[in-house]
């Protein structure tokens, strides 16, 4: 079997190379292998390796800078997810492709499910949306799986930076009126594998993962902290200095959902699986973080 992985530096695209090694022969494509903003040059690359999976971890994440660069966040988000899904219907290959959170206007009060109505509040937003139909356009055996709050160890993350500061700053004001679900890379490449592994395939279509449980900003910083602080990292800022702010004191060009949370319950019951807590993969990962920077300052 052969597995072709796009976004292979980034977070998900990392976790997946590393995961998806013992089940085939993995093609790990950066950007400079599979450039998703020049999506008709991917019918090329996808002729050259003939995958029988095309995961595609490539994304235009830049929710900001989106707002003034629609073009090119809907060349990546929007086209190169279409096209890479009329490969795979032509070719009978099979795609899994990751969106996420903000195709909601996260005005409901509960977790969001599969079916619920889709509203994106930004730019970022409306192409990944526009992406999760171009595939749905097509007739290729698809699978979108709908994600939050990514983090891990590898790459640029919230995690990776409230650690940092809570090491660098005297004082720290998060925002706590956003809530989701931190999910990790690793249980998102997970999922994808136990997909990729399964005797019978769940019914393509879009589907939601994310890890159990919610958070908002502000609580996600203090666990994080309050991790770093039981493994015996020097804070300036303890988890409970932490303060609070509401989104109106952070404004920022793209606009977010309030409510980020996602309920998996379709994707765990289809493969027999059961998300973690989202405290479970933090704790992990700030604890390889940790060990990281230790053996960094020894040496090692």
């Amino acid at each position: 079997m052969k597995i072709l992985i796009t976004g292979a530096n980034g977070q998900v695209g990392h976790a997946l190379t590393q995961r998806l090694a013992s089940l085939g022969e993995v093609i790990a494509l950066d950007r400079q292998g599979a450039d998703l903003s020049k999506p008709e040059g991917l019918v090329a690359v996808l002729d050259a390796h003939r995958p029988d999976w095309i995961i595609n971890a490539a994304a235009y994440t830049a929710v900001d800078k989106a707002e003034s660069e629609q073009d090119l966040a809907n060349e990546i988000n929007t086209k190169a997810p279409g096209v890479m899904a009329a490969w795979a219907e032509k070719h009978g290959a099979r795609l899994v492709h990751y969106s996420t959170d903000y195709v909601f206007d996260g005005q409901l009060d509960r977790p969001y499910r599969e079916d619920d109505a889709t509203a994106p509040l930004n730019v970022y937003g409306a192409t990944k949306l526009a992406g999760e139909q171009a595939i749905l356009a097509t007739k290729a055996q698809a699978w979108v799986f709908r994600t939050t709050w990514v983090f891990a160890a590898h790459g640029a993350n919230f995690l990776k930076t409230m650690l940092r500061l809570g090491q660098e700053r005297d004082a720290l004001s998060v925002v706590n009126d956003q809530i989701g679900a931190p999910t990790s890379a690793s249980w998102i490449a997970e999922v994808t594998a136990r997909l990729i592994e399964a005797e019978n395939t769940p019914a393509t279509g879009v589907y939601h993962l994310a890890a159990a449980g919610s958070t908002h900003w502000q609580g996600y910083a203090q666990f994080v902290l309050s991790e770093a602080q039981r493994l015996g990292v020097s804070l300036k800022v303890s988890p409970e200095q932490v303060a609070g702010i509401p989104s109106s004191a952070y404004p920022t060009p793209a606009q977010r959902p309030m409510n980020s949370r996602l309920n998996s319950d379709a994707l765990m019951g289809a493969l027999g699986l059961s998300a973690p807590d989202w405290r479970t993969d933090v704790a992990q990962v700030t604890a390889e973080l940790v060990g990281q920077a230790k053996s960094s300052s020894k040496g090692v």
